[in-house]
Formats: C-alpha cells, structure tokens, sequence
C-alpha cells in the first residue's frame, strides 16, 4: 500500500516571499498543521488523499523547476518516498516549515518560519521567515544557522481589507540591518 498525503491543493504562480521571490514555482500545499497561528491564511478542514504519483503527475503539469512545499505544516507528512519521486523527475524542492519537527534528507531549501508556540527541532535553513508582531526576534539569529533572516509584516484583514504593520518591520530592519524585510508580493499584485 502506498502512502496517501492529504493535499489541500496544488497550484503554479510565482513564490510571493523570500530569497526566490519571483521565481516561477508549483505549490504543493499540504493540510493540517501541529500549531495554531491567529494570522494564519490556509484552510486546514479540506483536502484530497493523494499518491506521491499523483502529485509528482499534477506537479509535472506545469513548467517550474521549483516545487514549494507548503501548509499547513508540510513536515508532518512530507517523507524521502515524495522527495525521492520529485527529484526523480528534475525538481528542485524548497520546503516552508515551523521547524519544530525534522526533515527527511535532501529537501533543497529549507525555509523555516518558527512560531512563538512551537519548540524548534530544526536549526539550520536557507533562510529565517518571521512574521513579525513586534516579539523577540533576535533570539532566531542565534538558534538558527541560515544564509537570509527576513521578516515579514503581519497582515492581517479588518473586515474589508487586508492591513498589516509594515512601517513596524521597516523600522526594526533599518535599526537590526541582520533582517531583510520580505514582503508577501503575491498579495500585492493579487496572485495566487
């Protein structure tokens, strides 16, 4: 019997964050997650049982390279039997963690995105995603070995829009120039 992974959806725009903003890239969003984030945006009650044939033949549809695995919490599914079909078919794997349990071998890029109520497992990335809502951030440079540290405004909608506190980031990257600020671009140029 295989393994079935619960699928929230998969999609192809460009990455909205980070060190591969820009880049074209399939997302592979898994569901369910291990922590309860109030700015959280993802749907965790929907998915789709799927083979690791299946997603390598949605995720083959399109013509990125780049495949972010994304959640929910992709960690808690994610395994060396989908990472090994991936790159069996020439996809470069970049996975958007909590970090608070580990990784199977030969993911690509390791985004980790620690949350205030998780304990971390993992302490080396590409890079450091925080959604900064003006805690303790320092802490990350010290606890995680990563090439990029960003943060990333908490945005938030009111009712009627979206709205976030960037002027807040701005400042705390201009003051701590060890941070770079990430914006969530696709939802500024309203992509997926």
């Amino acid at each position: 019997m295989s393994t079935s992974y619960r699928i929230n959806e998969i999609f192809y725009s460009l990455q909205g964050e980070g060190a591969n903003v820009g880049t074209p890239a399939v997302f592979v969003r898994f569901s369910g997650c291990n922590l309860s984030c109030d700015f959280c945006d993802t749907d965790f009650a929907s998915y789709t049982l799927m083979s690791a044939e299946q997603i390598v033949e949605a995720v083959t549809a399109f013509p990125a390279r780049l495949v972010v695995l994304t959640g929910g919490e992709p960690s808690l599914q994610v395994d060396k039997v989908l990472v090994d079909a991936l790159h069996a078919v020439n996809k470069f794997l970049a996975i958007e963690t909590n970090g608070t349990k580990l990784l199977p071998q030969g993911i690509d890029f390791v985004t980790v995105s620690p949350k205030e109520t998780g304990k971390l497992a993992l302490f080396k990335a590409d890079e450091v995603k925080l959604v900064y809502q003006n805690q303790d951030v320092e802490k990350y440079l010290h606890c995680i070995s990563a090439t990029y540290y960003f943060l990333q405004p908490c945005s938030v909608f009111d009712g009627e829009k979206y709205v976030d506190n960037r002027a807040d980031v701005i400042r705390y990257c201009l003051e701590h120039p060890q941070w770079r600020l990430s914006l969530q671009t696709h939802k500024i140029l309203n992509i997926r």
